[in-house]
């Protein structure tokens, strides 16, 4: 057996003599300094070796966290959006409520949603996401069951907004948890994957409604309350079956061996990630994340592309539908299908190019203007065959961003709760933009919808493309400050502790354009 394979087999199985010399188990890498790395358990192997290591650790990390959380992600996308779904199927009708209380009710899930965001990513790095993730499953899972259950429009109310409220900490969860274990040239196409999930949804979601709608009858309830109904059960089995299936933090996770978590931790502090580290919460993050200007001109860009995802994922059945481009219910479900599919792929992609170019701002710019001429499409066409193609390109320039910005938010942003707490903030602000979508397709517009397609068209050219332009501009500005010399002041006097605990403020921290 060689070196390299004995010391795979060893951490597979139980700790070997050297790990037991290092004494380092989980829980304990928070007592290493502020820059001090792990002992190198593979210091005796060549570069080769080392590199072959590194691919197997990089390969089971991916396949214990990313398949399921994309799961996580499927199912939460899912249950905010199905409502689109459940309107063609008689929701108003049988509810007996006006388009103007339809959209009352999406914008209430988006007020909830928002608000719980920022504080959201705290709770999760106390109660640990072994138990923070599960557990507001079981909690949303209950919320959408019982959408099934409501007779009025008061109740419909209160559903969506409890369900808004325990959904809030999913995304900038699942967001900031794999920024906590990756380089960050390894994040952005891990984060496309799982945002991926969001546009397959949507394309799934469509499949399922149809599929569901023809229960209508069973048990005496209509086919809209069937699709809450057996969509909140599913979640409720994915939530409980995540308790086994959500991991903690590198330096906790008990699928690695001790000699794994050494690798992970040490592959993150070389990248200069202070994710690898314990720190106890203070205030002084939160106001960090505040006082800096990234937080808000990345706000801005993320609700450019957050607001037509909302806008987007939940009225496209009606844009496609009778009131719309005039297709059959069952028809408009169907064809919802493509479109989402098409923007999966592009995600994916995305994600792949701008890890491999590190220009996250131009692959926003470049993707989003294909939003951009989607949008014009429907507005300035009165053919169905160009508008719906319009629908094409419309997801294709909105979806990829999502992930794309918030791999570059989570790559510019360094310290445990400051990258967590403004992962909260960005969110947060761009979910509150869904309180606008859920208003701006109005039944009044119908067939041609030209103020909702009018405000996407906006927020993409003047949001997405304007910030995203502006970031990269800024950012690229103060790399050259950096890389000139221009900020060093910034570490004068500063013990190498302190230094570090700068973060992404450090004068050797370049940001990624």
């Amino acid at each position: 057996m060689s070196l390299l394979e004995k010391r795979d087999s060893d951490s597979a199985h139980s700790p070997s003599d050297d790990e037991k010399r290092i004494g380092v188990s989980p829980g304990e890498f928070h007592a290493l300094g502020h820059g001090d790395l792990p002992p190198n358990p593979d210091a005796d192997l060549s570069e080769a070796e080392r590199a072959l290591i590194d691919k197997r650790l990089l390969w089971k990390l991916d396949l214990r966290l990313i398949p399921w959380l994309c799961l996580l992600y499927l199912i939460s996308f899912l249950d905010r959006t199905n409502i689109g779904n459940a309107r063609l199927v008689n929701l108003e009708e049988d509810l007996n409520i006006t388009g103007g209380q339809y959209n009352a009710a999406l914008s209430l899930f988006f007020v909830s949603y928002s608000l719980a965001e920022p504080l959201t990513n705290v709770l999760l790095k106390r109660l640990r996401p072994s138990i923070f993730i599960p557990l507001i499953m079981l909690l949303w899972g209950i919320c959408m069951t019982t959408m099934g259950l409501v007779h009025n429009f008061e109740g419909l109310m209160a559903a969506r907004f409890f369900l808004g409220l325990t959904e809030a900490g999913l995304f900038p969860g699942i967001s900031y948890y794999l920024s906590c274990w990756y380089r960050r040239e390894e994040f952005g196409i891990r984060a496309a994957i799982f945002f991926s999930a969001a546009a397959v949804s949507g394309s799934f979601g469509g499949l399922l409604a149809a599929a569901i709608a023809k229960m209508a009858g069973v048990g005496g309830k209509p086919g809209w309350a069937w699709i809450f109904i057996l969509e909140g059960l599913a979640t409720i089995f994915i939530g409980i079956a995540s308790f086994w299936m959500v991991f903690d933090f590198p330096d906790e996770a008990t699928f690695l061996s001790p000699v794994d978590r050494e690798r992970v931790i040490r592959r993150l502090k070389a990248d200069q990630q202070s994710s690898a580290e314990h720190e106890d919460f203070q205030m002084s993050y939160f106001w960090a994340s505040v006082k800096d200007w990234k937080t808000w001109l990345y706000a801005v860009i993320y609700m450019g592309a957050d607001g037509p995802l909302y806008a987007f994922s939940l009225f496209l059945p009606t844009i496609i539908g009778p009131d719309g481009l005039g297709f059959k219910d069952t028809t408009a479900q169907l064809l919802s299908v493509p479109p989402y599919a098409l923007a999966a792929c592009l995600t994916v992609l995305v994600g792949y190019i701008a890890d491999r170019t590190h220009q996250r701002g131009m692959c926003n710019v470049g993707v989003s203007i294909l939003g951009v001429i989607g949008f014009a499409m429907l507005l300035g066409s009165k053919q169905p065959s160009v508008q719906y193609a319009g629908t094409f390109l419309g997801a294709l320039g909105i979806y990829p961003c999502i992930a794309n910005t918030i791999t570059w938010v989570s790559n510019n942003t360094e310290g445990v709760y400051k990258r967590g707490v403004t992962l909260g903030f960005v969110i947060g602000w761009g979910n509150l933009n869904g309180v606008v979508s859920s208003n701006i397709y109005r039944a009044k517009d119908k067939p041609t919808y030209y103020v909702g397609h009018g405000v996407v068209f906006a927020y993409l050219l003047l949001f997405l493309v304007g910030g995203s332009s502006l970031m990269y501009v800024l950012l690229r500005q103060e790399n050259t400050k950096r890389r000139a010399g221009k900020r060093d002041h910034l570490v004068e006097g500063k013990t190498e502790k302190e230094v570090d605990a700068l973060g992404d403020i450090r004068p050797n921290f370049i940001y990624t354009l």
